[in-house]
């Protein structure tokens, strides 16, 4: 009995290491993603092309070799084929876009706190869905949201903006992507496996985007760290965060992991203050906690 519950325990923990490790690879590719585009001078169309088209390269190749899966099975369905190229320019391609270009017009700090307004916003089209009244949880969460959101945007002060309005509109724009992308592969995810369905995803999105930006017409200062910092968002910001991610659910429930992923927003705050010195006071900060918190609020399992 004791050996079990060291097993159990040790699995939990691992757990919890490899969530808090991927989301903070997340959060950290957010504010590398700030440097490339203020510091270096790219584009977030061009990144966008870049990331999704290498990584769904990478996770593809990784189906195919280590799974052992046929790659293209999954379009011999005419249903999954038409889900998946949805999925692919709806969903992929709308929340990387929006999520970068939130980037690019303000800070990665704000456009990563805003885009975790999409549970919120999945709760609340459930609620619709079900055509059922929202329970008390959820109004409170909806209301710490939208405090939250409007505490981050104006710094306080209703009469100026702390961020441009453009990375307002894209960042919330982002989190209702992000609630798309969440909800509509579901059917892809159970029956192809989360990585297939992905690496395909990216690969559409990035196939479909190459035709607005090419991805050979390469913008910016390259240099020995933005070709680094290009890496870390590809491989540690896409690749080793999303593993990561998806074997935590191996050994933690998923509410734990949703709570322990909220660790994103707050490592690429604290890096873009420290390391891109991004204006961030207590109204912004305040904001963040009351948007974060309402994942912890969402996540705790109700009778």
């Amino acid at each position: 009995m004791e050996n079990r519950t060291a097993i159990l325990a040790n699995q939990r923990a691992k757990g919890m290491i490899l969530v808090l490790t991927g989301a903070s690879f997340w959060g950290i590719s957010g504010t590398v993603a700030q440097y490339l585009f203020h510091e270096q001078h790219f584009s977030a169309d061009w990144l966008v092309v870049a990331r999704l088209l290498s990584a769904g390269m990478i996770m593809l190749l990784i189906s195919h070799v280590s799974g052992g899966q046929n790659i293209w099975g999954i379009w011999k369905d005419t249903r999954d084929r038409v889900s998946l190229l949805i999925f692919g320019v709806a969903g992929m391609l709308g929340v990387q876009y929006t999520y970068f270009a939130a980037i690019e017009e303000g800070n990665a700090a704000a456009a990563t706190v805003l885009q975790y307004l999409a549970p919120i916003i999945i709760t609340c089209f459930l609620c619709l869905r079900s055509k059922q009244l929202p329970a008390r949880h959820v109004v409170t969460a909806v209301v710490l949201a939208l405090v939250g959101t409007f505490l981050l945007v104006t710094g306080g002060s209703s009469e100026t903006l702390a961020i441009p309005g453009s990375a307002v509109f894209w960042g919330i724009s982002s989190a209702f992507a992000l609630a798309f992308y969440t909800l509509q592969p579901a059917r892809l995810l159970a029956r192809w496996g989360s990585f297939l369905t992905v690496g395909w995803g990216m690969m559409i999105g990035g196939i479909g985007f190459s035709f607005i930006t090419p991805p050979w017409q390469l913008a910016g200062q390259w240099s020995l760290s933005s070709v680094l910092a290009i890496a870390f968002v590809i491989i540690f910001g896409t690749l080793i965060a999303f593993y990561c991610y998806m074997e935590a659910l191996k050994h933690i429930n998923a509410s734990e992991t949703s709570l322990l992923a909220s660790v994103e927003p707050l490592s690429a705050a604290c890096l873009s203050v420290v390391w891109l010195h991004v204006p961030f006071g207590p109204a912004e900060w305040t904001g963040t906690l009351f948007i974060i918190s309402t994942i912890f609020i969402l996540s705790v399992p109700k009778k």
